[in-house]
């Protein structure tokens, strides 16, 4: 196991004793014991982050990725926790996607990151949007929540390390500012267009694994 195969399964750990959390908020002393597991989470989180960091002139194994799966695969992960909040995925996923150079387990959680930013932003109940385009040169995914949208305050912000504006009870210690190093790490980029009161729109665009050739 990889520390960036470990981030993931972090994130699930720790959404999941958030999910325990609720449930048991009448009862104090498994509360009090949950909080203790988001809490222990959220410190490994950041230390792994803080490795990963160190160690980041390391080379990362980059192979062609198909992002169809990567997106499928990690809406797997959370689909439970989806239909625990009443939210609905919507996927519209171009046939034949062609492939990205890139790192699977890096990009799940990229995936995986802005699909949960996306559920604490609906709440109860809401429609989640993925959808996957080829371009010319570039491969672009589309993730749109019908949640509470970002304040415009807020919106030049979201991709600093440590802004959050989450209660600490929900952090993950795993946010945009993870996200945006690795889709930079692909050569790629990250967009957001956001209303409040009308959801929140993240483009990405990813660079083609084998760009074509013009005739």
């Amino acid at each position: 196991l990889s520390l960036h195969d470990a981030l993931p399964i972090l994130t699930v750990i720790s959404t999941y004793a958030q999910m325990l959390g609720k449930q048991v908020s009448g009862d104090e002393q498994k509360s009090k014991i949950l909080e203790k597991i988001a809490k222990q989470t959220f410190r490994a989180s950041e230390i792994v982050n803080s490795l990963l960091n160190f160690s980041r002139t390391s080379t990362t194994e980059f192979e062609e990725v198909d992002l169809n799966r990567v997106v499928r695969e990690t809406l797997g992960l959370i689909e439970h926790q989806l239909e625990k909040s009443r939210i609905q995925a919507r996927l519209d996923l171009e046939d034949a996607l062609p492939p990205i150079r890139g790192n699977a387990n890096r990009l799940q959680q990229v995936f995986l990151n802005l699909f949960l930013n996306a559920r604490d932003a609906m709440g109860s109940g809401g429609v989640l949007e993925v959808r996957t385009r080829c371009g010319s040169d570039t491969v672009g995914v589309e993730v749109a929540d019908s949640g509470e949208g970002i304040p415009p305050e807020h919106l030049q912000r979201i991709f600093d390390p440590f802004f959050t504006t989450k209660g600490s009870r929900k952090g993950t210690g795993l946010g945009l500012s993870v996200t945006y190093g690795i889709v930079k790490e692909h050569g790629g980029s990250i967009g957001v267009d956001s209303q409040p009161g009308a959801g929140t729109r993240l483009q990405l665009e990813f660079p083609l694994a084998k760009k074509p050739v013009n005739a």
